[in-house]
């Protein structure tokens, strides 16, 4: 079955915000739509507002005139179900209850052709459950869309346990046909993007509750130094913190409560107390000051937090200037080794090399300080093991060259003089400095590894493909790198270790590495790429 041709009859039911982004991507493509709510008047509204969105684009020269009144014109609003007996396409936008969609799809069933594909943009429920309640569950297939769908690249395509193979194909090559990134996915507790995602919150909330660094300087972490768009708590105020746990404590729930999904009690408080971001003008930051000032509107970056974490949390922590050192040796090598380098160069620093006792570590000996990248342990932990001495670790980067910001941490046996050192070195590359507590992994390795290791877990389990939960990443909430990716490039026998570092300091089970992954780091083979 071959993706859908132009004059195939493409049906949306649920004329939302979703459903009609829906609706306007399916008619840029040139399918006639019929659009449809069960609510008087919301399919020609929905309508309407595709238009309104459409005239912007128009008036910013990037659409014409034409292009706008064609696309309108293949969108036609119906006000009975009986309408859509047509379509060959049939996709659902409507509220997140199983008990309402199988009832749409039962009686779409007596209505439509046996031919016809019946797609749910459920981002939460089971297909198989869906279509269990169906007499041909075979023609479902999930169609998940991200807000908003005219812009968001994203589908995720979802097979549930009687979908037809062809279906999903189909429903796939459509999706690419249509302008989007379309990956496949079993029928699982969050598909990929939902359930990938956890730890970006998780680890960030877990430095919070052991205060590693306060809120303001783990979003400029997580935007300056690992290049996402947003911080996790910048994040989960514009979600809303009340989505953002709800759907935590549901995938933790469909797992049957593994602590790799645990929510977090500092977000439940928040919620608790009606804190739930910028909808009600105050989460992990505090936007009421600016909500009621002239412009009515929220500012774009957050001033100060919540009650319980005002003072802690309103300024990102910043090093005081410090004096660049003239000369550092490196010892050993590292594939980002080369990027420091030539950034000493610009910084006037003179390098000398040595090489390592063991053939993978990398330090940077500054004056006193001894800087490695953290491996996962606490730095203490590291001096206390390895019989060195000033250490201080530092942060993974996306990009040591284009990072803005550096997080570094000293442990407790490092010297004042021998961190004021570590500071001035960091400071000469052109980077802004925050020195965080001892915590094992700092911000960004913890980070990226839990997101890595997710994204394995949900290969070695057969949910998806590696290439797929890049894609869907990168696509669907717009990571800066792929996680797969992303482990590659720091080495999975790295990740591995990291990984069992954390396990190891704080005894929990969400640290453990998944099989796929500790496979790969004994053969030390790449996710991706790796035909063998």
């Amino acid at each position: 079955m071959a993706a859908l041709d132009t004059d195939n009859i493409v049906a949306v039911i649920g004329a939302g915000t979703m459903g009609a982004g829906i609706a306007q991507v399916a008619a840029k493509a040139g399918h006639p739509v019929l659009l449809f709510d069960v609510a008087e008047g919301v399919a020609l509204k929905g309508v309407q507002q595709i238009t309104k969105g459409l005239n912007q684009l128009v008036a910013r020269g990037r659409m014409s005139d034409e292009e706008q009144q064609s696309l309108i014109a293949r969108i036609i609003p119906v006000n009975q179900m009986t309408d859509l007996a047509a379509a060959d396409l049939v996709i659902e936008a409507v509220a997140e209850r199983l008990d309402i969609k199988q009832s749409l799809f039962r009686e779409l069933e007596g209505l439509c052709s046996q031919q016809t594909i019946f797609a749910s943009n459920t981002s939460s429920l089971s297909i198989t459950e869906i279509g269990a309640a169906l007499e041909r569950p075979e023609r479902l297939v999930g169609m998940h869309f991200f807000n908003p769908a005219p812009v968001m690249k994203l589908v995720e395509v979802v097979r549930g346990l009687a979908t037809e193979r062809s279906v999903a194909e189909a429903v796939f090559d459509t999706a690419t046909q249509w302008g989007k990134k379309a990956v496949h996915t079993r029928s699982t507790p969050g598909f990929i993007v939902n359930r990938v995602a956890r730890p970006f919150y998780a680890e960030a909330l877990r430095v919070l509750e052991v205060g590693g660094a306060n809120v303001a300087t783990i979003d400029a972490l997580m935007r300056d130094c690992a290049g996402f768009r947003m911080g996790p708590f910048e994040l989960m105020d514009l979600i809303g913190l009340d989505v953002n746990y709800a759907v935590t404590c549901s995938v933790h729930a469909a797992y049957y409560g593994d602590q790799r999904f645990t929510p977090s009690l500092i977000q439940k408080e928040l919620v608790d107390a009606g804190y739930l971001g910028r909808k009600s003008g105050r989460g992990f930051y505090d936007y009421r000051e600016d909500i009621a000032g002239d412009s009515g509107q929220s500012p774009e970056a957050p001033s100060n937090v919540g009650v319980r974490y005002s003072d802690a949390n309103a300024e990102i922590l910043l090093a005081p200037p410090c004096e660049p050192p003239p000369m550092v040796t490196l010892v050993g090598d590292a594939p980002y080794a080369p990027v420091l380098i030539d950034l000493m160069n610009k910084a006037g620093i003179a390098v000398e090399r040595e090489t390592a006792d063991q053939p993978d570590d990398f330090l940077i000996v500054c004056g006193e300080a001894i800087l490695a990248r953290t491996d996962g342990r606490l730095a203490t932990q590291a001096v206390a093991e390895d019989g060195v001495s000033d250490l201080v670790v530092f942060d993974l980067a996306l990009d040591y060259a284009k990072a803005t910001r550096i997080a570094i941490a000293a442990a407790d046996q490092t010297s004042e003089s021998a961190l004021e050192e570590a500071i001035g070195f960091w400071q000469a590359l052109g980077k802004t400095v925050s020195v965080i507590d001892d915590i094992p992994g700092l911000c960004v390795m913890r980070t990226v590894c839990m997101l890595a290791n997710e994204g394995s877990d949900a290969v070695n389990q057969q949910v998806c493909s590696a290439e797929a939960v890049d894609t869907a990443m990168q696509f669907g909430v717009n990571y800066p790198k792929g996680p797969m990716a992303w482990a590659d490039a720091i080495g999975t026998v790295n990740v591995a270790t990291i990984l069992d570092n954390l396990l190891s300091t704080y005894g929990e089970d969400r640290y453990r590495a998944s099989p796929l992954l500790v496979r790969k780091a004994m053969t030390q083979r790449p996710f991706l790429g790796d035909d063998s």
